[in-house]
């Protein structure tokens, strides 16, 4: 089916293209950092381009505001503190004038944060979304975007993670049954 979006209803929504992930130095699969990257720029230059808003989403886990996880299998409750830089987005997405920047404490980006209000502010009805990881905060962030009515085109090319089993599980699962996955080319060509 064409795919077809209205610019006046729909935003991007970039999750955690930042310094302080990108330079974890994992390996990402099925696609390479260097490509969600590349695609998410591209995302993002033809929204502004088209004058469409452009969220960009970051994960500030220090302060005393954070999440705190008292036990878990893998450790991640024992978080030291983070480099400066750590929360800054990569230079390839901006931040660039227009662009709405949302900072959250945990894997989704609407718990504890205004992305809500700034999304229905602006009429919008319709969000696209990518980034890393496939299974964490995109996922995190789609179902509450999905139990708050918002319709979703996930860009499957601009979004990985840490194996191509947990990318697809995302897929497969949960964003099949509460959106649309398309390629970043179809979603650019889907614009007004």
């Amino acid at each position: 089916m064409e795919l077809k979006i209205d610019n006046k209803k729909t935003g991007l929504v970039i999750i955690d293209l930042q310094k302080g992930i990108a330079s974890f130095g994992r390996a990402l699969a099925p696609h390479a950092l260097d490509e969600v990257i590349g695609n998410a720029a591209k995302l993002a230059d033809a929204f502004r381009q088209k004058g469409m808003p452009v969220f960009l989403v970051h994960v500030m886990p220090n302060g005393a505001d954070r999440l705190n996880v008292i036990a878990d299998d893998q450790g991640w409750g024992t978080q030291t503190a983070m480099p400066k830089d750590w929360a800054d987005f990569v230079p390839q997405i901006g931040p660039k004038e227009g662009d709405i920047i949302i900072t959250k404490k945990q894997w989704g980006a609407f718990y504890g944060t205004d992305l809500e209000l700034q999304l229905r502010r602006r009429g919008i009805d319709t969000i696209v979304l990518c980034g890393i990881s496939t299974n964490h905060g995109v996922e995190s962030t789609a179902r509450f975007a999905y139990e708050y009515g918002f319709q979703q085109i996930f860009a499957e090319d601009a979004m990985s993670s840490m194996s191509a089993e947990m990318h697809n599980a995302a897929l497969d699962i949960a964003f099949k049954r509460i959106g649309r996955i398309r390629k970043t080319a179809e979603i650019i060509n889907g614009l007004s």
